[in-house]
């Protein structure tokens, strides 16, 4: 391919299909008439933990809050099956208490359905009233009447609890309310759960949202009939003004449920992660204004800074995680409208890569045909952030990066598991909380990884 030989950077990201987005103003936080939430602050051994006040029940939230959805797995030697490590669960749960995160999120999806009884057993261990709890009707694959009302009552038994203190209806917004209706209205669920509400089993009732503006528009016309309590939404520095096409600003979402004065619990804060390991440009400027602070810290401050916000939800795998993070909300402090103006210019930056927006949530699993595909993307976008990958013939070190790419590959990925074994069959799509085209991505990767073989680029 002769036409490749010249390829540019900015080319580059055209044929992978993401180009630079366009500038915005300061992201600036929208100043609250009269706010769901208020500051407050708990001493514990370490430092100070930041809370937020829900001054519509009174409910002192950790800012911080621990999404259940990226604990460790290990492999059962007598099963070969996969399962949760609650051994690591049991010790970050016990820190993050001492450290005062008091919120914790989950759902019968997360872990291949073991996240509840993990986090059941763990915070089991705690007086009931000393945290609050989150869990969801996660009804994708089966919404009827039984199966729904069966994972409600199941989440009692795993969660070991007799009421919940944040329930959420999951991951709505595609499909807008038609959708909404048939998983959670035409099944009878939605009159079910306002019983149960009003009966005390449910303190607060909300939903988490993905999807675009106008699916956002008809939802949220519904708090009219159901009253939210609160909605958690995906937000970040990022998506505050450059989600992509499949999703809605963040910046929008919080100005209108500001508006409405309901409470926000924010999800994906790192975007999956990836704002923890950023493009080298993009970090050297952080590390510029603050060589002593890491990068994660500054994606959770941004977020923290908006004053709706209830709690930020963090998946930590890792106790270097959780310390990190409680060091930032430890002492917290807000952002100044210039340092949001600053991350708009990081965001900016950082969009100019050619990243798959994959949060690695593992919805999309498992693959009818033995595919990884959140491995699959995650290495992809590991390689690009890094700018560890080949780009044309006529690049310097396009040997070297060539080599590296296809050898780690192999690594990060088992050749069965790999892009080209797709066959289109479209049946991870419904599950993708961010809309991924994903067959179309695999091919495009498949494509790629092909012309490195074949030497082409």
């Amino acid at each position: 391919m002769e036409d490749n030989k010249n390829l540019s950077r900015r080319d580059f990201i055209k044929v992978a299909g993401a180009g630079a987005l366009a500038v915005g103003a300061a992201a600036c936080a929208p100043k609250s008439k009269a706010p769901a939430v208020t500051a407050s602050a708990h001493q514990t051994g370490d430092g100070e933990m930041e809370y937020r006040i829900n001054n519509k029940n009174g409910d002192k939230v950790s800012l911080l809050g621990y999404g259940c959805m990226r604990w460790q797995m290990k492999r059962d030697e007598s099963t070969g099956r996969q399962v949760v490590d609650q051994d690591s669960v049991n010790a970050l749960v016990a820190r993050a208490m001492e450290g005062g995160v008091n919120y914790y999120d989950t759902s019968p999806a997360y872990l291949q359905g073991q996240s509840e009884k993990a986090a059941g057993i763990a915070l089991s261990r705690y007086p009931r009233k000393s945290y609050y709890l989150a869990t969801k009707l996660s009804n994708f694959n089966n919404a009827t009447p039984e199966a729904s009302l069966q994972m409600y009552r199941d989440s009692f038994d795993q969660l070991q609890t007799d009421y919940f203190d944040y329930y959420l209806m999951h991951g709505i917004g595609s499909g807008g309310y038609r959708a909404f209706s048939q998983r959670y209205v035409d099944n009878g669920m939605m009159d079910y759960l306002m019983k149960e509400r009003e009966a005390g089993r449910i303190r607060n009732m909300g939903f988490s949202f993905h999807g675009r503006q106008e699916e956002f528009d008809e939802l949220i016309k519904t708090n009219e009939q159901y009253h939210w309590d609160f909605v958690q939404i995906e937000m970040n520095y990022i998506d505050w003004r450059y989600a992509n096409a499949s999703n809605t600003n963040a910046e929008y979402l919080y100005e209108q449920l500001d508006k409405l004065e309901i409470p926000i619990t924010v999800m994906e804060p790192l975007l999956g992660g990836r704002l923890s390991s950023v493009p080298e440009n993009v970090a050297k400027r952080f590390k510029e204004r603050d060589p002593d602070a890491s990068i994660p810290s500054w994606a959770f401050r941004f977020v923290g800074s908006h004053p709706r916000v209830l709690t930020a939800l963090s998946g930590m795998t890792y106790m270097e995680h959780l310390e990190d993070n409680l060091k930032t909300f430890r002492g917290f402090h807000p952002m100044s409208e210039e340092e949001l103006e600053f991350m708009n210019e990081q965001a900016i930056l950082y969009s100019e890569f050619p990243m798959i927006n994959c949060t690695h949530c593992n919805y999309c699993m498992p693959c009818p045909y033995g595919i990884n595909i959140p491995e699959i993307f995650a290495y992809y976008n590991k390689c690009v952030t890094e700018e560890k990958y080949p780009q044309s013939r006529e690049q310097e070190n396009y040997k070297k990066l060539r080599k590296e790419y296809l050898r780690n590959y192999d690594k990060a990925v088992p050749t069965l598991r790999q892009a080209d074994h797709c066959i289109g069959c479209r049946q991870c799509m419904p599950h993708c909380p961010q809309s991924i085209p994903i067959p179309q991505e695999l091919q495009r990767i498949d494509r790629y990884v092909e012309s490195l073989k074949q030497d082409t680029l």
